[in-house]
């Protein structure tokens, strides 16, 4: 096992060097560079700019700015926003919770109702039902998240009044159940998506264990379908599943960048896209590489439940 954690861990650091390295050539060979908000001030001149870029070590050529930058960040120096001075951490502390409230309600949400959905297609194949999740999987699939919010606002906020249209919560309240009702709409909106990716993949998941030889061994030994199902079937689906909740990751912190720009929540997301308006690279920087981890660990998490769960995977 230790050499299993070893190679995964290995893996995930040299994953998480590439990623810094191109996203830190990307944003810096972007028009303007990091100075470009500077350039914006009608009362800056060109010497002003070459004093500001070598006093921020960006005159230097690009391969040392970026050593220089990880040997920063290695020591746990992110860097500090060019908006108002504060560190990096800072910034992205104060937007974390938001994002990992958001997230985590709607991963919970989908995984719940995305797995309930396949079971109940596998076990009722070809079933209206069935075909109903299959035609909703499809839509769910196609049709853009920020559509989906948009129309969520018209119908819930604008025609019924039940959710309020965005923010975090209301000012002057601030209780638990406020939190919670602002929570509702961006959360079910984010999760659509991957309930539609989990009940596809938990009933082919599902059908593939129905089609195994215990369970053929079980019904002959008179086992009930409804023990079978839960002692048997359930379990062996759900190992793919683990694997798939580390890769969904990524699409995840995508759907919260749109999600929270539509309802004005307060997380990583919005943070990220104020961030490249003002051309704060530090920040911008500092998300895509804490982002980057987040995704990691997720996977490299995944990775050892399931080499946990199923010894075959460690030992191959």
């Amino acid at each position: 096992m230790s050499g299993f954690l070893l190679n995964r861990f290995s893996q995930s650091i040299v994953l998480l060097v590439i990623v810094s390295i191109i996203g830190f050539t990307v944003l810096n060979l972007m028009p303007g560079g990091p100075l470009a908000q500077f350039g914006l001030d009608p009362g800056m001149t060109q010497k002003d700019v070459e004093r500001l870029a070598a006093q921020l070590g960006l005159n230097r050529p690009l391969w040392i700015q970026y050593l220089d930058w990880a040997w920063r960040l290695l020591q746990g120096d992110w860097g500090h926003s060019f908006r108002d001075g504060s560190s990096v951490l800072a910034v992205i502390g104060r937007h974390l919770l938001a994002t990992l409230l958001l997230m985590g309600t709607s991963t919970a949400f989908a995984i719940a109702v995305g797995a309930w959905i396949g079971i109940r297609g596998a076990t009722h194949r070809y079933s209206l039902f069935d075909y109903c999740a299959t035609v909703g999987a499809m839509v769910a699939l196609s049709v853009p998240t920020f559509w989906f919010g948009l129309i969520g606002i018209y119908i819930f906020t604008l025609k019924l009044g039940w959710v309020p249209a965005g923010n975090m919560y209301t000012i002057g309240d601030g209780s638990v159940l406020d939190y919670l009702h602002h929570l509702i709409l961006p959360s079910l909106v984010l999760s659509l998506v991957h309930v539609a990716v989990w009940s596809r993949y938990m009933r082919t998941a599902t059908l593939d264990a129905l089609s195994q030889d215990f369970v053929k061994t079980a019904r002959a030994k008179g086992v009930s379908e409804r023990r079978i199902l839960l002692k048997h079937v359930v379990g062996n689906a759900l190992l793919p599943m683990i694997t798939l909740a580390g890769m969904q990751l990524p699409s995840i912190l995508t759907g919260a960048l749109v999600t929270e720009t539509i309802f004005t929540w307060p997380g990583m997301g919005r943070l990220f896209l104020d961030s490249l308006g003002y051309s704060d690279y530090p920040v911008v920087m500092g998300l895509l590489i804490f982002s980057a981890i987040l995704v990691v660990l997720g996977n490299l998490i995944a990775d050892i439940v399931i080499a946990t769960v199923d010894p075959r995977i460690r030992l191959a």
